[in-house]
């Protein structure tokens, strides 16, 4: 019984230690004081809820840690699925949870200074613009709200608005707050408008909403103790911006950022679905752009099929000649199924491999409850996936099988207990 107890009691303490706080990077520690993660309960859940079989029995074998951040685990804006995107909230969340990059995407403001967000023309569902008519005043399209027929009651004009950064100053975009990304279309004032989270999502962490320029994300991640994955996003404006300001300017004002901050390349991830932007990385910031992410947005080309390789332009092998070396595409373009109805890697997957590149995917705990077969996201094995516990299967297929570098997720957390579990670096 002693040494029963004796065990018992290490398997607490070891439990309590992966939610210790003050063993966990904050925004005021540095890697150094980097020793453990906090899971939280959600990792166990889903595990609970997977399938008998020998990879839950060795996931549950493992649940009493410690837990330490991975590089396998990456922030994708942070920890959105409960924390207001691109926020210094959602980053130091993240870094809490064990992600061991974080990303910030970028874009540009009126006056050409570089803040964190997710698109170019987003203020309008991810922050709370419209709800300071100084400001909401200035958005590219004033909030319009939604129209019925008077006598069905059925709606004839979606409510609508559209804020972008490059409709206001970096002064202006600081006096913003973050908010849960979201917008209800039959909204007929403001304040429905941007009430609209989504059921399986919560607004319990949106008090604060901290906005981050570019510069602040750097300063930030290299206090947490992060690699940096920043995404230079495509502009919403005609470019050059304001006559002068070129794809290339930009492209090498977010590079220069990292410079300026002292940073050294490999903690940098530069990512882009514009392959003309790694492109131009690797041809004028060689030691950022070999780490350059290609991110394969082509699946909304209408001749692009995942599934057949004489659709691809270019070919995995040329991306490999123009010395791309890894490539980022969505989650169901890496995953298949078997006759037996087994998860398995795509050809996709297995051409990118074969052409020497490495990948990175996105994006994990971004749909909500897997019941219906879990959306855009598993939409190549929709008929497989019916339960939570799901997305631990998709995410071994993907360690295991495609063989990635790293995957992004709306709650870091999950990802780094699975890395911890197969003592991925």
């Amino acid at each position: 019984m002693k040494s029963l107890s004796k065990a018992v009691s290490t398997a607490v303490l070891l439990f309590a230690l992966s939610f210790t706080t003050s063993a966990v990077a904050t925004e005021h520690g540095s890697s150094k004081t980097t020793k453990f993660a906090e899971v939280g309960p959600r990792p166990f859940y889903l595990v609970d809820d997977m399938d008998k079989g020998p990879l839950k029995t060795e996931l549950e074998e493992c649940s009493v840690g410690p837990f330490m951040p991975t590089d396998f685990s990456i922030g994708h804006r942070g920890a959105c699925m409960q924390f207001p995107e691109h926020t210094k909230e959602s980053y130091v969340a993240a870094a809490r949870m064990g992600a061991g990059i974080v990303e910030c995407d970028v874009t540009f403001t009126k006056d050409k200074e570089l803040v964190c967000r997710h698109s170019q023309c987003d203020l309008h569902t991810t922050t709370n613009i419209l709800a300071i008519p100084k400001l909401a005043a200035k958005c590219s399209q004033p909030f319009s709200p939604a129209e019925f027929d008077p006598n069905t009651g059925e709606m004839t004009k979606k409510a609508s608005a559209k804020c972008c950064t490059s409709d206001i100053t970096l002064q202006e975009f600081k006096q913003l707050k973050g908010k849960m990304d979201a917008a209800n279309s039959q909204a007929t004032t403001v304040e429905e408008y941007i009430d609209a989270t989504a059921s399986w999502r919560t607004d319990l962490y949106s008090a604060k909403g901290t906005l981050m320029t570019h510069r602040e994300s750097i300063e930030l991640f290299k206090k947490l103790g992060v690699k940096m994955t920043p995404e230079l996003k495509s502009p919403s404006v005609d470019m050059p911006y304001q006559g002068n300001y070129s794809q290339t300017d930009y492209a090498q004002q977010m590079i220069d950022e990292y410079k300026a901050a002292g940073i050294a390349p490999d903690q940098v991830f530069p990512q882009s679905f514009n392959l003309d932007d790694v492109i131009y990385w690797l041809e004028n910031e060689p030691t950022f752009g070999k780490q350059g992410v290609y991110l394969d947005g082509r699946y909304s080309d209408d001749n692009f099929n995942h599934t057949k390789p004489e659709t691809w332009s270019p070919s995995m092998e040329e991306l490999f000649q123009q010395n791309v070396r890894i490539i980022a595409p969505p989650m169901w373009m890496l995953l298949a199924t078997d006759n037996s109805g087994k998860l398995v890697a795509s050809e996709y997957a297995k051409r990118a491999k074969a052409a020497g590149l490495e990948i990175i995917t996105w994006t994990l705990e971004r749909s909500g409850l897997l019941q219906t077969g879990g959306g855009w996201y598993y939409q190549s094995v929709k008929n497989v996936i019916n339960n939570d516990g799901d997305m631990m299967e998709t995410l071994d297929v993907l360690a295991q099988d495609v063989g990635v570098l790293g995957v992004f997720s709306d709650w870091p957390a999950t990802v780094t207990y699975y890395a911890n579990c197969k003592k991925l670096p």
